[in-house]
C-alpha cells in the first residue's frame, strides 16, 4: 500500500509532468521551499505553478529513497523543452499534511541523500 508520502510525491510528479498548473499549485504547501540551479527559498503555490509553466520541465522518477516519515529522495531523469537527452538529478522532498512543502533539486543522488540526512537530523533536534 502506498504511503501518504509516496502518494503526495507521485501527485507532485504527475502535476508537474502534465504541466497542470492548478494541480501543481494545489499539491504544494504555502509556502514551498525550493532549491535548484537558479536559487533557493520559499515561494507561494502560485509562483510554483508559474515555474512549472516557465520551465517546461519533466521529471521521471527512477529510484526512491525513504529518509523519514516526512522526507524522501527521488532520483529522476529531467528533461526540458528542446533538450535532446535526459539529465539525471535527485530531489529531496518534504511532505506535511498531504502537501509537498519542500522540493530541493540537486545534481546527483549522493548530494541529495546527504542533504536529506542533515535535514532529518535537524528536525530531530528541534
Amino acid at each position: 500500500m502506498e504511503s501518504v508520502l509516496e502518494a503526495t510525491i507521485n501527485e507532485w510528479h504527475a502535476s508537474v509532468n502534465d504541466a497542470d498548473l492548478r494541480r501543481s499549485a494545489q499539491v504544494v504547501g504555502d509556502p514551498i521551499v525550493v532549491l535548484g540551479p537558479k536559487g533557493a527559498g520559499p515561494i507561494t503555490p502560485g509562483q510554483f505553478a508559474e515555474w512549472v509553466e516557465r520551465s517546461g520541465i519533466t521529471l521521471r522518477p527512477r529510484s526512491w529513497h525513504p529518509v523519514s516519515e516526512r522526507l524522501m529522495v527521488v532520483e529522476e531523469d529531467a528533461t526540458w523543452p528542446g533538450s535532446g537527452t535526459a539529465t539525471r538529478v535527485a530531489t529531496v522532498f518534504r511532505v506535511a499534511d498531504g502537501k509537498v512543502t519542500a522540493a530541493l533539486r540537486l545534481p546527483d543522488l549522493r548530494q541529495a541523500l546527504e542533504l536529506a540526512h542533515i535535514c532529518r537530523e535537524m528536525a530531530a533536534t528541534e
